[in-house]
């Protein structure tokens, strides 16, 4: 048992740190962003251990996207960032939707070149897949897009598989629950967004 929990340790941390940032992802908390900084962190080590080289590079970039991530939810952009009120749940852009599915394409390309080229990944199909797709899902979420719970259902079954195969049996069941509450997320945000829509609708009371 010791054994295991030595060999495993830190696949249960980040495990337990990731069903806490999913959880609050569901509710819409701010907080899911410094939850998610500390459990990437710790990711680079996890994966850099594992192999899985995309996906270590890669949390270098969720890093940053938690410090953008974190001040656009609390601070606000676009039109509620005018007045300074907290970012509302919006549809992802359909121009805008269409340059990032190319770019995830030319993503999934360009990292699946880089392993097969200079590293010894037995994964690179896989773990470029969810590297690329990943790019795309975080930027939405911290844009606060409905349609980021889509992108992150593509990614949760296959990296649920890709763990398991790379023996990381409780990420792997994270991410396989992850699939679940992303479905039930989606249509929460769905919700919350149309109840967005009709409190800002309402006139303001006079004084």
């Amino acid at each position: 048992m010791i054994e295991f929990i030595s060999a495993h340790w830190l696949d249960m941390l980040t495990t337990l740190l990731g069903l806490a940032y999913i959880l609050l992802e569901y509710k819409a908390s701010a907080w899911l962003w410094v939850v998610g900084f500390v459990m990437q962190a710790l990711g680079i080590v996890l994966y850099y251990q594992k192999g899985l080289y995309a996906d270590c590079a890669m949390e270098f970039y969720y890093l940053a996207m938690t410090v953008y991530g974190f001040s656009n939810w609390v601070y606000g952009a676009g039109e509620r960032g005018k007045d300074n009120k907290p970012a509302a749940i919006t549809h992802f852009p359909r121009r805008a939707a269409i340059v990032w599915c190319a770019i995830a394409a030319a993503l999934w390309g360009l990292i699946y070149y880089l392993l097969v080229t200079f590293t010894d990944s037995t994964v690179p199909v896989a773990d470029s897949f969810t590297t690329a797709l990943s790019l795309v899902g975080i930027w939405a979420l911290a844009r606060k897009y409905l349609e980021q719970w889509l992108v992150w259902i593509m990614v949760d079954v296959v990296t649920c598989a890709l763990y398991y195969y790379k023996d990381i049996p409780f990420k792997a069941t994270l991410y396989g629950l992850y699939v679940v509450i992303a479905v039930a997320g989606y249509f929460r945000w769905r919700r919350l967004m149309r109840e967005e829509a009709k409190t800002s609708k309402k006139p303001s009371p006079i004084i």
